[in-house]
């Protein structure tokens, strides 16, 4: 975990809100908590969603 993500209790708030990790068939779904930090990240930081951290996915 990544200075500024969100800790365990955050995520179990807004966990639940969010749709489930399943996925469509034509591409596969991925942990919606790193995507959602690397929301949070673009946010806080300003940058350009190209320049966003890799550790945050594609």
């Amino acid at each position: 975990m990544a200075r500024g993500d969100l800790s365990n209790e955050e995520w179990r708030i807004i966990e639940p809100l969010l749709p489930t990790e399943r996925g469509r068939k034509s591409r596969p779904s991925h942990d919606n908590r790193r995507f959602f930090n690397g929301m949070l990240h673009v946010l806080r930081v300003g940058c350009p969603w190209r320049d966003m951290h890799e550790r945050y996915g594609k």
